[in-house]
């Protein structure tokens, strides 16, 4: 076990200093705070120290995997001696199992999951089983659920040096742990057997443990590298966790099993013939796979069963596996809560159709996340983290701890109102300037459409410009926003994904058409939260294109207006010099965009350029490369057949 330490080579400020103050004396007095952090003030910062002040293991939630993989890697860099865990859904693709009755179609659960972020949830769950010293940074589907704690802590092995354990009880318990045997080739999850010699892979780890032993006894464990062989550590004791997160003991295998089989014939006189010909079948495979195999696909539908819960209980989620006196941080909680109410439903009518037609027992309902008063329950001491903290939040914290300057001495943009009549001018005149000073610009619409439409009438006008919206696929996103910073373009169009999250030193300055168009993309949180782009930049400001000063628009005017005002004094008394932020740029050899992102102009240049390189390759026998190629020409050639057909129909 092991105290947090906090290991950096900044200071806090003293607004962040004065805002952890507040917190730690807040948590001995209540359980439940907020956080009202601006961008670029330093939150993970100050949430890092609150963490060391505090000294309790911690679960911070994200409300998407690139927020959650941005805390991840700062946190990980703030406590090396520390375990920091990373725990997203692990499918890289999931279509989830489902009945359409309207066209008698049923869909079948497929996914593509990866191993990769597999292992890392294991290590995240084996280390708070494990250590206290534990902070778990993961995504809102963590309130989804997973095996019983309980279960996986029993199922668990302690191995020690001079511990009396025969051969075969330590290989059969292994094969209860649902690792695999395999004497050739070993891998994450598996295990081989040379005499006195057990080689096996955990899957949260990377190296293997080998475990030697001599008349029954264990006489050495090592920690292996995989490939080259070498003995990277010797081990005097060592707990090994399961291979799965859904295992259960022996003896709760065979009740549960007793369950399923008694909820099976309860439920069958209540469908139609057809239905419950299709139930039997599909439950007793199921039965029969677990029996052999211990396993069978899409087991969690019997979780219940197998954790010993009534019907309609709560599942066991990642918080059950901390202890109780554990910290809970909800980042951008404005985002977050709403996602974690909405979670339940949209499970369950997927699932009532399964069940009403005969794919899946109601057992399978309770294989669901949380309803949000259940999560609301499991929450410990709680801080909420938002530079714009909803209702909910504030009702439950009351006053937020304010965190609204910045180290860098940066202010607030300045805001500026311009009538509708004339904008493209005039956005292009003051795009214009900003992209002379080697600056970037970011545009926000209210549709997809418009969107590409402005992108195709920047460039055509000879702007470097490309747009971003939920078409474009994440990878892609990520890859999109580096170019704009290293200035490949100097534009960057979207709609609702330019809002929180976003470091971009480089803009300076943020375009919002539309800007008096009541409604979720234009109330006063979206445009807080779309103003603080250009907080990174010293020379940052916002023009917002509307003809009607909404309540919304006068709300964010004033609360922007405030926070300058206070920043300024600050820096006034802290002899601060505003600077913008450095912060380097990843460098990449070949790009990943999209041509979904490129208007049909771009994509017809760029189609010349790879059909000439197509021929050149073919000519050099680099047949690989031309049909690399090929496919490639042939895919922009299909964007644009869709969108001429769109245009058409339109």
């Amino acid at each position: 076990m092991m105290d947090f330490k906090l290991i950096s080579p900044y200071c806090m400020s003293s607004g962040q200093t004065e805002a952890v103050e507040k917190l730690v004396k807040g948590f001995s007095e209540k359980n439940v705070q907020t956080l009202l952090g601006i961008t670029g003030s330093g939150k993970t910062f100050v949430m890092a120290n609150l963490i060391s002040r505090l000294q309790k293991p911690a679960l911070i939630i994200a409300h998407n995997k690139t927020l959650a993989a941005q805390l991840y890697s700062e946190l990980k860099e703030l406590f090396p001696n520390n375990r920091v865990e990373y725990f997203i859904s692990f499918y890289d693709y999931y279509q989830p199992e489902s009945y359409l009755p309207a066209t008698d179609t049923y869909i079948e659960k497929d996914s593509d999951i990866n191993e990769q972020i597999e292992k890392m949830r294991m290590h995240a769950v084996s280390s708070i089983l494990s250590r206290k010293d534990t902070i778990i940074v993961a995504s809102i589907s963590c309130i989804y659920g997973l095996g019983n704690p309980e279960d996986f802590k029993v199922m668990s092995m302690e191995l020690a040096v001079g511990k009396e354990i025969p051969r075969q009880q330590l290989l059969r318990m292994l094969v209860d742990m649902q690792y695999e045997r395999n004497d050739n080739a070993i891998e994450t999850g598996r295990f081989r057997v040379r005499g006195e010699v057990v080689d096996v892979i955990p899957a949260y780890e990377n190296d293997i443990l080998r475990i030697e032993s001599e008349a029954g006894k264990i006489r050495k464990i090592k920690a292996v590298h995989p490939i080259t062989g070498d003995v990277k550590a010797v081990i005097d004791k060592v707990i090994l966790y399961p291979a799965r997160q859904f295992v259960v003991p022996e003896e709760k295998q065979k009740r549960a099993l007793e369950q399923i089989r008694l909820d099976l014939e309860e439920q069958l006189p209540k469908l139609p013939p057809l239905e419950a010909h299709r139930l039997k079948q599909r439950t007793n495979y199921d039965l029969e796979m677990i029996r052999e195999m211990g396993y069978c696909t899409g087991i969690e539908n019997y979780s219940r069963h197998f954790d010993g819960r009534k019907a309609g209980e709560p599942p066991f989620v990642l918080i059950d596996y901390f202890p109780k006196d554990y910290l809970l941080i909800i980042d951008e909680s404005h985002q977050s809560i709403p996602q974690s109410r909405a979670m339940y439903n949209g499970d369950y009518s997927r699932k009532k159709n399964l069940v009403d037609f005969g794919f899946r027992l109601p057992c399978a309902y309770d294989n669901r996340p949380l309803k949000f008063e259940e999560f609301e329950k499991k929450m410990g001491k709680t801080l909420f983290v938002s530079a714009t903290p909803a209702e909910y939040e504030l009702k439950r914290s009351g006053t937020p701890v304010e965190l609204i300057t910045r180290p860098t001495g940066l202010l607030d943009p300045e805001i500026k109102l311009h009538p509708i009549e004339g904008q493209m001018g005039h956005l292009m005149q003051e795009a214009t300037k900003t992209i002379e000073r080697r600056e970037r610009v970011l545009v926000t619409t209210l549709t997809k459409r418009m969107a590409e439409d402005l992108t195709d009438y920047l460039v055509k006008e000879g702007f470097k410009a490309r747009y971003m919206h939920s078409e474009i696929e994440s990878l892609e996103r990520i890859e999109l926003i580096r170019q704009l910073r290293i200035g490949d373009f100097d534009i960057l169009i979207g709609i609702n994904l330019l809002r929180e999250g976003l470091d971009l030193p480089e803009v300076s300055t943020i375009f919002i058409l539309d800007a008096d168009k009541e409604g979720f993309l234009r109330d006063e949180r979206s445009l807080i939260q779309t103003i603080g782009r250009a907080a990174r930049n010293v020379n940052g400001r916002v023009i917002l294109y509307a003809d009607v000063i909404t309540q919304s628009i006068k709300r964010a005017m004033e609360i922007t207006a405030y926070r300058r005002k206070f920043q300024m004094r600050y820096n006034s008394l802290h002899n601060i010099t505003p600077r913008t932020i450095v912060k380097s740029v990843s460098q990449k050899e070949e790009t990943a965009v999209s041509f979904k992102s490129l208007v049909s102009s771009e994509i017809q240049k760029e189609i010349i350029v790879l059909d000439a390189k197509m021929r050149e390759a073919a000519e050099k026998l680099e047949f690989e490369k031309a049909i690399l190629l090929r496919d490639q020409i042939e895919e922009m050639k299909k964007i644009l057949n869709k969108r001429n057909e769109v245009l058409q129909e339109g």
